[in-house]
């Protein structure tokens, strides 16, 4: 297996009649960070979704470790995840519950004691067995953050991840 890399080759991107960017290039490789940022409707969360393979560019091709992405959707998602705006964090579950399930979800088996360790690592440990609804929306952000963490994916696609987050929990991530 070739190291991580995932890359963009005269990528285009338009909504409606509008085109938001063309001919866009960049390689990141493993342990690399992209920093997208601009103001609204300028085309960050269009390009995180081309990137994720959820929507299909107007031109040029994503690639993952050498292969566009629409070649590969399984085998890229399955080291890929991705956080969106919304958390995907369950109302009713408590916590570790909303581990558990994110963890079936992708058909790995919950480690609970890995689980409520990252939790505690996040500042959560007094709300471990409340139901989620209850959460403040940073209290939330910290749920699913765990379970990036707990995923053990190659690669993270976040979209405003730290949307909601206090210093404290910025500076843990």
């Amino acid at each position: 297996m070739s190291d991580p890399s995932l890359s963009v080759h005269d990528l285009a991107c338009a909504r409606g009649d509008r085109l938001l960017f063309k001919s866009m290039n960049f390689t990141l490789n493993a342990g690399a960070l992209l920093l997208v940022q601009g103001g609204n409707g300028q085309g960050k969360t269009s390009l995180l979704r081309l990137l994720t393979g959820l929507s299909s560019p107007e031109d040029g091709e994503v690639r993952w470790r050498g292969l566009p992405i629409r070649k590969q959707r399984e085998a890229y998602h399955a080291e890929m995840i991705y956080l969106g705006h919304a958390n995907g964090v369950k109302d009713d579950l408590n916590p570790v519950e909303n581990l558990r399930f994110a963890d079936g979800l992708q058909g790995r088996v919950f480690d609970a004691e890995r689980g409520v360790a990252t939790l505690n690592q996040l500042g959560l440990s007094r709300c471990l067995d409340l139901p989620c609804r209850v959460l403040s929306f940073g209290q939330r952000r910290r749920v699913a953050l765990a379970a990036l963490l707990l995923a053990g994916a190659t690669l993270w696609i976040l979209d405003e991840p730290l949307t909601g987050l206090d210093v404290h929990a910025v500076a843990m991530m």
